[in-house]
C-alpha cells in the first residue's frame, strides 16, 4: 500500500484557498519562492500563481558555482509557464568567503551552508517585496528529516508539507507542470552528482509506502513486517523520524512560568483572527 491517490482538484482547491487565507490574514498579498527546478519548488510556485495570480509571485534562482545547469533550465522552464516575477542570485561569493576559512569542511556543512544562504536572501526579499515566505518541503522529507533546519526548512507558510513526494508529483501532473521537471531525479544540488535517492538509500516510493502506514495508519513495526515490508528498513525509517523530531518543531522554551508560549499558550490561528 502506499500513499493515498489524491483527489486532485479538491487538494488543488484547499492548498490554494490556504495560501489565499494565510497570506492575506497576516497583512500580505504576495509570496516569494526559492526555485530549484525541482518538482516541489516548482509545485508550490503553480500553486502560489493559482491562488494568488502571477504577478504576486516572486521566483529566485539561487545557483552556486557547482550547481546543474539543468536545473536553472527547469526553474526558469516554471518561470516562463507561469508568467511569474523572477531574478538570479548566484550565492557563490557568499558560500566560498565563509569557507575560505573553514577549508576543511565536508560536503554536509557546505550544503548546509549553502541552504541556509538561500533562506536569508529569501527572507530579505520577503522584507523587499513585501511578501511571505512560500515553503517547498514535502511530507516524505520532514518525516525523515532530510533537509536543512533554518534553510530549505524554513518558510512562513507551507503548502506541501502534508503531501508525500509521491502524491506531490501527482499533484504535479494534475497542475500541468512540465513532464521534465516531473520525472527528474530529485536533489538538492548541493554538489555534483547529488542526489536525494542516492543519499537515503531508498526510493521515495519505497519510503512512502512505510511512511504512509506508520504515520498516517498508525502500524506498528510488527504490522508493517506482516505486510510484507523488510523490517530492517522498516527500522531505519523508524530511526530517522524519531532523530529528527527536533527538526519539526519550533525551539523548546524551558517552562518557569504559568503559561509557556507553545505549551500551554497555543493558539491555531494568529490572536484575535
Amino acid at each position: 500500500m502506499i500513499a493515498p491517490s489524491l483527489h486532485c482538484e479538491l487538494v488543488q482547491e484547499i492548498l490554494t484557498g490556504f495560501i489565499v487565507n494565510e497570506v492575506r490574514k497576516s497583512g500580505f498579498s504576495r509570496v516569494v519562492i526559492g526555485l530549484s527546478g525541482g518538482v516541489d519548488s516548482a509545485l508550490s510556485a503553480y500553486l502560489g500563481a493559482k491562488a494568488l495570480g502571477p504577478e504576486n509571485v516572486l521566483a529566485l534562482l539561487m545557483p552556486y558555482k557547482t550547481s546543474s545547469p539543468e536545473s536553472r533550465e527547469h526553474a526558469e522552464l516554471a518561470v516562463k509557464r507561469l508568467g511569474i516575477r523572477s531574478d538570479v542570485i548566484d550565492i557563490t561569493p557568499m558560500v566560498d568567503a565563509y569557507f575560505e576559512r573553514f577549508p576543511e569542511s565536508d560536503q554536509v556543512r557546505r550544503g548546509n551552508k549553502m541552504a541556509r544562504e538561500r533562506m536569508t536572501i529569501l527572507f530579505d526579499h520577503s522584507a523587499y517585496f513585501k511578501a511571505l515566505v512560500l515553503g517547498t518541503s514535502n511530507k516524505t522529507e520532514l518525516l525523515l528529516g532530510y533537509g536543512t533546519l533554518y534553510g530549505d526548512m524554513a518558510s512562513a507558510i507551507n503548502p506541501l508539507g502534508d503531501l508525500y513526494k509521491t502524491q506531490v508529483r501527482q499533484l504535479a501532473r494534475h497542475m500541468g507542470i512540465p513532464e521534465v521537471i516531473v520525472r527528474k531525479a530529485p536533489s538538492g544540488d548541493l554538489w555534483i552528482g547529488q542526489t536525494d535517492e542516492a543519499e537515503l538509500g531508498f526510493t521515495y516510493e519505497e519510503v512512502d509506502r512505510v511512511l504512509y502506514l506508520m504515520i498516517d495508519r498508525r502500524y506498528e513495526i510488527s504490522e508493517m513486517v506482516a505486510a510484507g515490508f523488510d523490517e530492517h528498513f522498516v527500522r531505519a525509517v523508524l530511526a530517522k523520524v524519531q532523530t529528527s523530531q527536533y527538526k519539526r518543531r519550533p525551539p523548546l522554551i524551558a517552562k518557569i512560568s504559568a503559561r509557556t508560549i507553545d505549551r500551554d499558550f497555543r493558539y491555531p490561528r494568529d490572536w484575535g483572527k
